[in-house]
């Protein structure tokens, strides 16, 4: 099936659980979209603007039903953009933050209910940066932590530090930033009174690994705190697994295990880029760009098995994206589907998933959001979260 050829796509069977679910999607070319899954078609219900020329990275909340939007713009200036989201998946905006651009990523940390600051991180300026709630059109940033290198990376896109994600730990107490230009792990203890970010500590990837994005998992499951850290790394087009020690003051990592997001014996071609990873139950997801393992535009999903003593991953298999340049992906609550972002495709893809086994379906919708991206372009679909 090709998701770039139609608006929407047929429907395998009709799940009435998931009737009249709702998706947010954000697009490149400006606007976050409202899509309505029935559980045999996907529509686009509305379009909202406000955040700025290039949305890069929404997070929506569900305790508030409320939605950040972060602007990647590279012109100098950008905006994070929050929403109310309505019962009908409609979107109002209620406040906008001028930034300085290039946010790739972020989220809400501090304060007394866990939302009182903003922490994003900038991928071309090799900065982060934290601002305090409520935002308004007066807001200035609270802190901006400048990252420089030592030395050039191996990969030629490690010239300069690359922070890409501001990943707020469970507890609350640490946010960690994977930086792919630095192959580090950057670790800061959080003040959640002044919302101050202090760096505590680091991981050390290997190098030319250039970690993106990374997620916790706790062993036991039962566990209060993490045990272990996996990280998605763009560049060496693998995961790593590392362990998570806690301490009053920080958080001490060591790195176990990297696999590639290919199976043994087989890799990527020039330009793929590992994306995204997600974490449920004992599985492990991680998205793969530009690879078309399955065919002209059918990018793949790699899928390890997690031991759930250890930690430690395990090669599973390799599964249809069902969409080219998969940038972004998320479960849904129950476990069962998963929506597909493709960022080239401009598609949002839902695929089936086995709660038991962990593996990935056939596909039950899609869309395509206008325009579609051109290949190798910041451009097309660039987020897609559920509504629950």
């Amino acid at each position: 099936m090709h998701v770039i050829s139609r608006i929407a796509v047929a429907v395998l069977a009709v799940t009435p659980a998931v009737q009249g679910v709702k998706l947010l999607a954000s697009h490149f070319a400006g606007g976050v979209y409202t899509l309505d899954f029935t559980g045999s078609k996907i529509t686009q219900q509305a379009k909202a603007d406000g955040c700025g020329r290039v949305p890069g990275w929404i997070e929506y909340y569900s305790e508030d039903k409320t939605l950040y939007c972060f602007d990647e713009s590279w012109y100098g200036s950008g905006n994070i953009v929050s929403y109310n989201v309505s019962a009908d998946g409609s979107l109002k905006q209620f406040a906008q933050a001028p930034t300085t651009g290039n946010d790739v990523h972020g989220l809400l940390y501090g304060g007394s209910d866990g939302k009182g600051f903003v922490a994003t991180a900038q991928y071309s300026p090799s900065t982060i940066t934290t601002y305090k709630l409520p935002l308004s059109k007066s807001t200035k940033p609270l802190q901006l932590e400048k990252f420089t290198l030592a030395k050039k990376g191996p990969n030629s896109r490690q010239d300069v530090a690359h922070p890409h994600e501001t990943l707020l730990d469970p507890t609350g107490k640490f946010i960690l930033v994977p930086d792919l230009g630095a192959d580090l792990i950057r670790v800061f203890s959080i003040d959640t009174t002044s919302g101050r970010l202090t760096a505590c500590g680091q991981g050390q990837a290997n190098p030319g690994d250039g970690p993106r994005h990374g997620k916790f998992f706790f062993t036991p499951a039962s566990s209060t705190t993490p045990s272990v850290l996996y990280t998605l790394n763009e560049l060496g087009n693998s995961v790593s697994a590392w362990s998570v020690t806690y301490s009053s003051s920080c958080i001490s990592l060591k790195l176990t295990q990297t696999l590639s997001t290919y199976k043994a014996g087989t890799k990527g071609g020039p330009t793929t880029k590992a994306a995204e990873l997600q974490v449920r139950d004992n599985f492990l997801y991680a998205t793969n760009r530009a690879d078309q393992t399955f065919g002209t535009q059918q990018d793949s999903i790699a899928i390890y098995t997690i031991d759930p003593a250890t930690g430690k991953i395990a090669w599973m298999e390799a599964t249809n994206a069902r969409a080219y340049y998969p940038r972004t992906f998320q479960i849904n609550k129950a476990g069962d589907l998963v929506a597909v972002g493709g960022q080239t495709s401009s598609s949002v893809v839902i695929l089936k998933r086995d709660t038991a086994t962990g593996k990935l379906g056939d596909p039950v919708a899609s869309i395509v959001i206008q325009p579609v991206g051109k290949a190798g372009e910041e451009d097309g679909l660039s987020a897609v979260v559920w509504v629950e």
